[in-house]
């Protein structure tokens, strides 16, 4: 699952400079990259709370099994 969020973070960052590329082409007014760019780090945050979580849970897990052992 934890791989699933990196490739999504991957791609969250694809799409800010894909926005920033159309704002810089004339493509999207500066109103509009803002909204969507705040939009796209609102989401970004996400996955990367989500993704020490799941680290986080996993060490547990590791630690867990390790002290059964």
């Amino acid at each position: 699952m934890a791989r699933f969020v990196q490739i999504a973070m991957g791609s969250g960052a694809e799409l800010s400079y894909h926005l920033l590329l159309a704002r810089d082409l004339g493509l999207l007014r500066d109103s509009e990259y803002t909204k969507l760019n705040s939009n796209v780090n609102e989401v970004m945050r996400m996955l990367s709370g989500l993704s020490q979580r799941l680290r986080s849970a996993s060490a547990a897990k590791a630690f867990e099994l390790t002290a059964k052992s």
